[in-house]
């Protein structure tokens, strides 16, 4: 089952709306094949390592992260059926698919068939590498990382606005490793016009996430690298209630750079917000943005997980910005509390993950 695991890691960020599902064949001891589900809309893990054994699947156990799907309303054909065909005898499942159209269907079926199903086997491990997959599937709303890169007195840039670069290269390169893993990465106006940032992920292999800009009075310069790198940039501004051909033409040019518009009335509420990130299937988030976006996520409560990349530095002063702002602090009685908290180095930087 750690293989199976290890071999679903392999299509982080490819998968979505998907899961990511890893599996492979068992015969007298040895392993007769094995796979994992690469995109949306290809053969499913189960269905590739079957096929790939041939006749040598019958009489195997397979090994497979997730429940074996047994529904029509995909793409690819359910993955039970493949299963009872091939003869296979005994299926080990990490977790059951949250999913209602499967969630304990796809087991008892193959039970049905007369086919041994044993569940649970490294769950824990199956539901954090699909814990965006779970929280969408669940709620119709992303999975949403905070990152903050900040110096030990928890400052994320100085007095003056200076950010670049807090953190160490491997850090960075982390970064670009969690955006290549997001459907999308969130900021707000001003990060974009003080950094001019693109928000990509500069590794080999890595694939870009949308960009999705905070940006209430369409602010936004045109030249701003994010409008002019793919895939989408999606700018949130809020709708004005009357005519102004000057905001039109702006409107009509960011939509010709291929980006898009989603606009809100009245106050921001990041929780509405998710709820139409959702109905575009963007089903993982990371936010990476100042001071009060920050502020706002976890006061509006959409975080789910936080990721603090810490330097060895100490700026100071009470001009200088704080990683979390807002307008009233909490009381230690009230605060945020991470659970599940894992610390590791990166280089001269710690970073420290938990869940809210």
């Amino acid at each position: 089952m750690k293989r199976a695991i290890q071999l679903a890691s392999r299509a982080r960020g490819m998968t979505s709306p998907n899961p990511m599902v890893g599996a492979l064949l068992v015969k007298n001891g040895r392993v007769v094949t094995e796979d994992y589900h690469r995109k949306a809309g290809t053969p499913h893990a189960e269905a590739l390592a079957i096929e790939k054994a041939g006749v040598k699947a019958a009489s195997s156990t397979l090994y497979v992260s997730l429940e074996p799907c047994c529904h029509t309303d995909k793409r690819t054909p359910p993955c039970t059926k493949a299963i009872i065909r091939a003869g296979i005898k005994r299926v080990i499942v990490a977790m059951r698919d949250p999913n209602p159209k499967v969630s304990g269907k796809g087991i008892k079926e193959l039970e049905a068939a007369g086919i041994e199903v044993v569940t649970g086997v490294l769950e824990e491990e199956a539901r954090r590498l699909n814990e965006a997959y779970i929280k969408y599937i669940r709620t119709k709303k992303p999975f949403v990382v905070l990152k903050v890169a900040m110096t030990l007195d928890g400052k994320i840039a100085t007095q003056e606005g200076q950010s670049k670069w807090i953190t160490g290269e491997k850090s960075r390169h982390m970064v670009h490793r969690l955006r290549s893993g997001v459907d999308a990465v969130m900021t707000a106006i001003g990060t974009v016009k003080a950094d001019d940032p693109q928000l990509t992920a500069r590794i080999r292999g890595g694939r870009d996430p949308r960009r999705i800009v905070i940006d209430p009075e369409l602010q936004i310069p045109l030249n701003s690298r994010i409008l002019r790198v793919p895939p989408e940039t999606i700018i949130v501004a809020k709708e004005t209630g009357h005519p102004d051909p000057e905001r039109t033409a702006k409107i009509n040019y960011i939509e010709s750079l291929g980006g898009s518009i989603l606009f809100f009335k009245g106050q921001l509420e990041l929780n509405w917000l998710m709820e139409r990130l959702g109905e575009m299937q963007i089903t993982s988030l990371m936010i990476e943005g100042g001071s009060s976006l920050n502020a706002h996520a976890l006061e509006d409560g959409i975080v789910d997980k936080v990721l603090f990349f810490i330097a060895p530095k100490i700026i100071g002063g009470r001009e200088s910005y704080p990683s979390v702002g807002g307008k009233t602090s909490r009381s230690l009685e009230s605060a945020y509390r991470l659970k599940d908290i894992t610390v590791r180095r990166l280089g001269e930087d710690i970073l420290l993950s938990g869940y809210l």
